[in-house]
């Protein structure tokens, strides 16, 4: 799988964070833990990045990312309940929209650490 080890060691980032704060505050707390977490681990990212959104070729918005991680990998966060299909949806949308072939969606509003990896189906390298 392509980008494993990172995105293994962001996982584990997102866990140790789970397993010192557990579940219950908002998605900037765990936002700002996991950053701490991923600069211990060496990993360079650029938080909160905004990127523009295009249709036709127009620039019709733009959507931040919660962090981009080694060039190679757009994290998005989330503290709910559960993680269900419309986030993950959300989560591939955001990768055909930046142009990204790997992402993760990471939710720590659940007892326990939820994540899932996704891929861009639609990606074409350059």
């Amino acid at each position: 799988m392509k980008h494993e080890e990172i995105t293994r060691l962001i996982i584990g980032c997102a866990m140790k964070v789970h397993t010192t704060l557990g579940n219950g505050f908002q998605e900037v707390i765990y936002q700002r833990a996991l950053e701490i977490e991923m600069r211990q681990q060496n990993l360079l990212f650029t938080r909160e990045m905004s990127l523009p959104i295009f249709y036709e070729g127009i620039e019709i918005g733009e959507r931040r990312v919660d962090f981009f991680v080694e060039d190679a990998i757009m994290v998005e966060l989330k503290a709910l309940i559960s993680l269900e299909d419309v986030h993950l949806a959300q989560g591939k949308n955001y990768l055909e929209a930046y142009r990204m072939e790997t992402g993760l969606l990471i939710n720590f509003g659940s007892v326990s650490l939820q994540f899932k990896r996704l891929f861009n189906s639609k990606y074409k390298a350059v």
